[in-house]
């Protein structure tokens, strides 16, 4: 835990210099459709981070005028406009250009803390085995803790010379990746869209030999948005889960979350679940032609953690909450 502590001690107030060198460190990517309003706070709370990160926004196609609205506001952004939502996937255009070593994402509705960006880059360079960390997020007005993070906070893998508890997941809207890696594995999956896209992200840098840690010192507000749609996020994690087992884990898991994501269509769409079962057999084909089964390292690190889950009768820590309005 002595990486954690000296990141967690960094919290002095940055210099001109200390300004500049993480400006050349880090930059944020932050992903937006349709909401011009929570966007353009979180811009205005990143261009007052004492880090003066490199910004670049990547717009989901949005319909709203963001586009315009950023680009004659904040003259000092890089805004992104992609001709259609392209979900997730939208952030490896964002990713496309940056020129930093690390690189910080976004949500427009999420705000990375003073400090906890150059706390981020410290414990990273601390620490090169370390490719992702998860940051800790405050949820509301109040500043609670995000249940998410209580059960990364404790994980059952070892936070042995890390900055924090190991993990087999890791927040997309709350988390700061060596860039280098992320474009090594590719970043999102376009036809996951939004909805647990983490998960083979996760798998691929477990499987590439990196760790993704928890770090409590690095902080992140989430203020969330009420423009979501609860039932398609729960079809969307349910369809994910099922085309991420294909692709990386057991038939075992794969056959399972296939049943899970049908049981669910039939019971949330019963008078369109004939053609939807339709197109997520077609997903569950595409999926299989890209079968590549993780290591058995990696296997039994998600079994530590599922484990831990049923002992402890918590959520899964396997795939994190994610948002599929996006």
């Amino acid at each position: 835990m002595g990486l954690l502590l000296a990141a967690s001690a960094s919290t002095r107030t940055l210099g001109t210099e200390d300004t500049i060198a993480m400006n050349a460190r880090i930059s944020v990517v932050v992903l937006t459709h349709n909401r011009l309003g929570e966007v353009t706070k979180t811009v205005e709370g990143l261009l007052a981070l004492p880090e003066r990160p490199a910004i670049v926004v990547v717009d989901n196609g949005s319909s709203d005028g963001t586009v315009h609205a950023l680009r004659a506001r904040f003259a000092g952004v890089n805004v992104v406009a992609l001709g259609a939502n392209l979900g997730a996937a939208g952030r490896n255009h964002g990713v496309t250009a940056v020129e930093t070593e690390y690189v910080a994402f976004s949500d427009d509705d999420t705000h990375w803390a003073p400090g906890a960006l150059e706390r981020a880059v410290r414990a990273l360079d601390a620490a090169p085995s370390v490719a992702v960390l998860s940051g800790r997020v405050l949820v509301g007005e109040d500043g609670r803790p995000d249940p998410t993070c209580l059960r990364m906070k404790a994980s059952p893998l070892s936070s042995d010379g890390l900055p924090g508890p190991a993990l087999v997941g890791y927040m997309a809207g709350a988390c700061v990746f060596r860039t280098g890696v992320f474009r090594e594995v590719g970043g999102y999956e376009p036809r996951l869209f939004i909805g647990g896209e983490e998960s083979l992200v996760s798998l691929d840098v477990l499987e590439l030999g990196y760790s993704i840690v928890y770090c409590d010192a690095v902080t992140v507000t989430h203020h969330p948005s009420l423009v979501r749609d609860a039932g398609l996020r729960r079809r969307m994690l349910a369809r994910n889960a099922a085309l991420v087992a294909w692709m990386r884990l057991p038939l075992s898991e794969a056959v399972a979350a296939s049943r899970r994501a049908l049981t669910l269509l039939a019971r949330e769409r019963p008078s369109t679940f004939l053609r939807d079962s339709a197109a997520l057999l077609a997903d569950f084909a595409w999926a299989w032609r890209r079968r590549r089964v993780v290591s058995r390292k990696v296997l039994l690190m998600r079994q530590r953690v599922r484990e831990a889950e049923r002992s402890t009768e918590v959520a899964p820590l396997t795939t994190a909450v994610a948002k599929p309005d996006r």
